[in-house]
């Protein structure tokens, strides 16, 4: 199938495509690297007037470490996979990108354009909220920080306004003597699938590797990412690795979940999918495990 017409315009600033949001209104959407919003307009599930494509507009790309992790919203997924600067600042990032698409479809996706889509089965929104992220976005009233976990509002839906262009993430630091782990895990059908349920878990460790902080989020199982805030409480004081604490957590984490049904899995399957990979990516973000941090 082909889109319905449209007219392309090319942004030349963050201020230029701000403007063009607001002279089209309700018939313009922005296009980056196209890789969620094009097929839908092949199919007629989208059919906007103007794009406004920022994929160009310069200043939207880069990647850098002053202090926080800052991602620019045009970075190209693979480009954030490959970076030394993300593996070593939020290394929870580069474990979740392995898992987004394949490699054609990282080549051409921007990390941006994945967060603005919000689909709440997508790997980078509950990476994203398990790092207590910020979205920073660009408006006709000027520039404001969205916390991950406000950003997701429902389906495909998030709290940029329609006259605002998100222009980067910033992930918070963390103090080069903290000793943490991390892990992305998912259950697809296929890999390069978007996750029937999802989990990203980010844990900070004190010198005896007990857990003094964990962050567990959930994508796949509700209309956004969700925190798992009852096993990040239960975990606090256990030690990294323990499988009995483990256990318990992804335990609680699926407790109370209400997933969709439908054609690619059931709720109870969603559910017990939860249970198993919150316990195995606890185990797998301890330091003492195979290949994880320290």
């Amino acid at each position: 199938m082909k889109p319905a017409p449209f007219v392309h315009l090319s942004a030349g600033s963050i201020d230029e495509a701000v403007a063009l949001l607001l002279e089209h209104g309700d018939d313009v959407k922005i296009l980056a690297g196209g890789q969620s919003l094009v097929p839908l307009m092949n199919m007629r599930l989208a059919q906007p007037a103007v794009l406004v494509d920022i994929g160009r507009t310069p200043g939207l790309d880069a990647i850098a470490v002053d202090g926080a992790l800052r991602i620019g919203a045009t970075a190209r997924q693979s480009a954030v996979l490959r970076s030394p600067a993300v593996a070593a600042a939020a290394p929870l990032l580069t474990d979740a990108l392995q898992w987004v698409s394949h490699p054609a479809i990282r080549n051409r996706g921007t990390f941006g354009g994945s967060v603005a889509h919000a689909d709440a089965a997508a790997e980078l929104p509950s990476a994203l909220l398990a790092l207590d992220a910020e979205m920073v976005a660009r408006g006709p009233q000027g520039e404001r920080t969205i916390p991950a976990g406000d950003f997701f509002v429902t389906y495909f839906t998030s709290a940029l306004e329609e006259d605002e262009v998100l222009t980067e993430v910033r992930v918070p630091p963390r103090s080069p003597a903290e000793r943490t782990g991390a892990k992305f895990l998912e259950i697809a059908r296929r890999h390069g699938d978007f996750a029937l349920v999802g989990v990203a878990v980010s844990l900070s460790l004190d010198a005896e590797d007990a857990i003094a902080g964990a962050r567990v989020a959930l994508c796949g199982v509700a209309d956004v990412p969700l925190r798992a805030r009852a096993a990040e409480a239960a975990l606090v004081g256990t030690r990294a690795g323990d499988v009995a604490a483990a256990t318990e957590a992804g335990r609680l984490a699926a407790e109370g979940l209400e997933p969709p049904s439908d054609v690619h899995a059931s709720a109870r399957y969603r559910v017990d999918a939860a249970t198993t990979l919150v316990r195995r990516a606890l185990l797998a973000a301890s330091p003492t495990a195979p290949g994880g941090e320290r």
